[in-house]
């Protein structure tokens, strides 16, 4: 597909903005569902997220009102799996997180039925969309802005705790503290390959067992006898400033809507936390170029005295944080790989074979680099 720059997206090899996998949304599609969910149809497109995986955007209503549709093929997001995604979300509104409104039923029916689609209407929320046009590895503007995510994330924890629904089974595109959890990850990685035929397949062609025991298995030794003191925790997953709204700037800067619940699931709030440093502290975008390695120790201390100004890390906590960091995205990137080839029409073995060689492998292997120990030792 071939279009115009304002319909290009954030690509994940070197060309930064590629064609888009998915068409973008127009007005002739998004009018009846905007009518569904009562919003009077469309009157305008006002913005087109530059993000990957779905077609979004924000769109003026016939009756004056702005909201954010979403897109999903429903080989990736059933009506009732995000149907999950929107229960933990009314669970933190209704105990004081700022998250946006879906529009339409709750839980299962709150996104719309298309043919081959889902839809999900949200309101715009609160606050300024500050990294609208930034990858999502972006560091944050500023250490006050990282200083304020922090104490966000923590009060999301707080507020988490009563949250009980079960972990989510497996689909593409969800970040979890599975494989590399409790138990054997390569008998974890082999029932994925019994469940996802497009990772069988893909994985059938590469000697994934030796890979992971060289690259990720001495870290989960470390790892595996803290995990029992854990608290398992229903968790966002996905913590970096494209996903919040903000208001404020310097020391006054404050966090004033959380968006996008696709990758929560129950895991542990120091794994969230680790996500949250993994996807704004590290420059991975240079050192795939073969750059060095800008790592942003400042905000990295904000973010976490934000954090502990609200909620203190226990010391099963503190001590697992520095050895979970180099495990925290690997099962993303494996659900990564079942998109590319499971989702995507036609497949994208590129992308798919990029997840698994830079960022599967890739992102473990750099802690250990120089910059790396340095990153782990701080953390510690």
């Amino acid at each position: 597909m071939t279009g115009a720059a304002h319909e290009l997206v954030f690509g994940m090899g070197p060309d930064p903005a590629v064609a888009p996998d998915w068409p973008p949304l127009s007005r002739a599609e998004l009018d009846p569902v905007l009518r569904e969910v009562g919003l009077g149809g469309a009157a305008d497109l006002e913005w087109r997220s530059p993000r990957p995986l779905s077609a979004a955007c924000r769109v003026r209503t016939a009756d004056g009102r702005v909201v954010v549709v979403k897109r999903l093929p429903k080989a990736l997001r059933t009506p009732e799996a995000l149907g999950e995604e929107h229960a933990f979300a009314d669970h933190l509104r209704a105990n004081g997180i700022p998250v946006p409104v879906t529009f339409g039923a709750r839980h299962g029916d709150a996104a719309v039925r298309g043919r081959d689609f889902s839809y999900e209407v949200q309101s715009v929320g609160v606050g300024d969309d500050r990294y609208g046009g930034d990858f999502s590895w972006t560091p944050y503007l500023s250490v006050d802005h990282a200083r304020a995510a922090g104490r966000m994330l923590a009060r999301l924890h707080v507020a988490a705790h009563r949250f009980d629904a079960p972990p989510r089974p497996a689909r593409p595109l969800l970040s979890r503290l599975h494989t590399f959890g409790p138990g054997d990850p390569i008998s974890k990685v082999a029932d994925l390959i019994r469940q996802r035929p497009a990772v069988a397949t893909f994985l059938a062609a590469r000697d994934w067992r030796t890979d992971i025991a060289r690259v990720h298995l001495p870290h989960h030794r470390r790892l595996a006898p803290l995990l029992d003191d854990l608290e398992p925790l229903w968790t966002h997953n996905d913590w970096h400033g494209t996903n919040l709204l903000w208001r404020g700037d310097g020391p006054s800067s404050r966090v004033t809507a959380v968006i996008d619940f696709g990758l929560s699931d129950r895991t542990t709030a120091v794994f969230d936390l680790a996500t949250a440093i993994e996807r704004s502290a590290v420059d991975w975008l240079a050192i795939r170029g073969g750059g060095a390695a800008n790592v942003r120790f400042d905000q990295i201390r904000a973010l976490l005295s934000g954090y502990g100004e609200v909620r203190k890390l226990t010391a099963a906590e503190r001590r697992a944080l520095p050895l979970l960091f180099p495990l925290v995205h690997a099962d993303y990137e494996l659900s990564e790989i079942d998109y590319f080839l499971s989702v995507v029409p036609g497949g994208n073995p590129e992308n798919a074979e990029i997840a698994y060689r830079d960022y599967f492998l890739g992102h473990t292997a750099w802690i250990d680099t120089p910059a790396g120990h340095s990153l782990r030792n701080a953390l510690a």
